[in-house]
């Protein structure tokens, strides 16, 4: 009944994955609604990316089966995090002038997320 998609996937890994990215993506959504605002770091996007990454070391800190990760990391984590509006923002930051705010944001962004899922991943293996 299930057999392999593209790449060699199976279809229920497929689906895991998309039902995981359809809540990620909904979360970050509301978060970014409500989080971000103009003229100011984008803090929802900020916030999504480095609670993506804590949990993302946590998971694989876990050792969890191969679905559950596909669900919790490629799937929900995937689309909660954001790298593609972050490039985004820090565009609109430096072409409106704020080449100061996107150099944080992406000290913060890069430098924080890296060191939390370190932890995650250290908090669980210990």
């Amino acid at each position: 009944m299930w057999q392999k998609a593209g790449g060699g996937m199976t279809t229920v890994e497929v689906l895991v994955i998309g039902i995981g990215g359809f809540i990620g993506a909904v979360l970050r959504l509301l978060l970014s609604d409500l989080l971000n605002h103009k003229r100011r770091m984008p803090i929802g996007t900020l916030l999504v990316n480095l609670a993506g990454s804590l949990f993302i070391g946590i998971i694989f800190g876990l050792g969890l089966s191969k679905m559950w990760t596909m669900f919790l990391v490629s799937g929900f984590a995937g689309a909660l995090t954001t790298f593609s509006t972050l490039q985004k923002e820090v565009i609109e930051q430096w072409q409106s002038g704020r080449k100061k705010d996107a150099v944080y944001y992406v000290i913060l962004t890069y430098g924080i997320g890296i060191m939390l899922a370190y932890i995650g991943y250290f908090i669980v293996s210990i």
